[in-house]
């Protein structure tokens, strides 16, 4: 599915569908593989996604690479941009998160194509060229509701 948005909020409102699409379908886990530019809307997407199961207060995890939300559904928040390898990765329990029960979103999952998991939803978010603002956000998701 291709979605065009004009702001933030937009971008918020496209995440929210998708978690509310994985409810509905009963899809209690999965892992969304996020990627784009730096600036593109990864966060705002993944906050509009978590606002869907009442968590609020979602910022990049840069710096920690990884902050655990709770709400109706546990939320996994990653930005993998500083994963160099699989050491960094595998220090952080990432294995023990994608089984966990609820939901992983990774930001940078160019990074780690290696260890997405099989069944992954992949969101692509990208600039439109002379449309400040503007993105088109590519999800390949296959859920039956």
């Amino acid at each position: 599915m291709t979605y065009f948005t004009k702001s933030a909020e937009e971008t918020e409102r496209v995440g929210y569908g998708l978690a509310e699409r994985l409810d509905k379908a009963k899809k209690g886990r999965a892992f969304i593989a996020m990627r784009g530019e730096m600036g593109v809307g990864k966060t705002a997407f993944t906050r509009g996604f978590a606002d869907y199961f009442g968590i609020s207060g979602v910022k990049s995890p840069t710096y920690t690479i990884v902050n655990e939300h709770r709400g109706r559904a546990n939320l996994y928040h990653f930005d993998m941009y500083r994963i160099a390898d699989g050491d960094d990765l595998y220090s952080i329990g990432y294995d023990d998160y994608v089984e966990a029960e609820g939901y992983c979103i990774a930001e940078w999952s160019e990074n780690i194509e290696e260890d997405i998991p099989e069944g992954a939803i992949f969101v692509t978010i990208s600039r439109i060229d002379g449309k400040e603002g503007e993105r088109r956000i590519e999800i390949n998701e296959d859920i039956s509701i």
